[in-house]
């Protein structure tokens, strides 16, 4: 009996971020649905997994957690890998102190927000951490915020406190909590809300006084808190292995 023939694509897209990894076939055009696992398992083993499904020609990876990039390449078998980093040619340009300090994920971020919205933008992207990250006028990355993500900050309440529960986080019911689960809940959504929108005034007023960028959210949390806020103009989940796709165009001859 003849077996089937693996389907062969030009990608597999790697967003290797603190909390969460998310990985996509795509191809030069389109990704697939991407698939969500925790970092901590993401090994060579489970890598080779999902490559059973596919052949791809390029593993291109964003990474913030240098110790996982082993697995990659020991998984990659014949696929060409490709780490996102500053000296490569992003669609947009970089005009910061030391690029290489740099996450590669907010420099897919950039590249993502400019190619699909255009510039001057503003991404906020909901992660482990929730970061800010700015492309002037002129179509450079000019750095941005990083502030403690929104878990993160509620998972600080139940693991110092002696009283306060673990949340799961949702949209309150009102902003006087009648159980300590309620009081808790309404600091941290609303409060998170503020913290965003504070950010967001002062990037404005610094870089923007005379325009307005677009502002657009990505992230765990992103269609909880960004919901709304009318300064956040559009969510798009999929954002960061969006700009690896647009440079894996630029970058990768096919």
């Amino acid at each position: 009996m003849r077996t089937a023939r693996k389907q062969t694509t030009d990608y597999l897209l790697v967003d290797i971020s603190n909390s969460y990894t998310k990985l996509a076939f795509a191809t030069r055009h389109r990704l697939a649905k991407p698939i969500r696992i925790p970092t901590s398992e993401l090994t060579a083993t489970s890598l080779r997994r999902i490559l059973r499904a596919r052949n791809v020609n390029t593993i291109f990876v964003s990474s913030v957690v240098p110790k996982k990039n082993k697995a990659i390449t020991a998984a990659a078998g014949s696929a060409c890998v490709l780490f996102l980093s500053p000296k490569l040619d992003l669609g947009v340009g970089v005009d910061y102190p030391d690029p290489k300090s740099i996450g590669a994920d907010r420099l897919a971020n950039a590249a993502a927000v400019a190619q699909l919205y255009g510039y001057p933008a503003i991404v906020v992207d909901f992660g482990t951490a929730v970061t800010f990250d700015v492309v002037s006028a002129r179509g450079d990355y000019v750095g941005g915020v990083i502030a403690p993500g929104l878990e993160a900050m509620t998972n600080f309440l139940y693991q110092r406190t002696a009283l306060l529960p673990k949340l799961s986080l949702r949209e309150p019911d009102r902003a006087i909590g009648k159980t300590t689960r309620g009081a808790m809940m309404s600091g941290a959504i609303f409060g998170y809300r503020g913290l965003v929108r504070e950010i967001l005034l002062r990037i404005n007023r610094e870089n923007f006084p005379r325009g307005k960028p677009r502002v657009v959210a990505t992230g765990g949390y992103a269609r909880l808190i960004a919901r709304k806020l009318p300064e956040i103009e559009a969510v798009h989940p999929n954002l960061t292995l969006e700009g690896l796709r647009i440079i894996a165009n630029r970058n990768v001859g096919l």
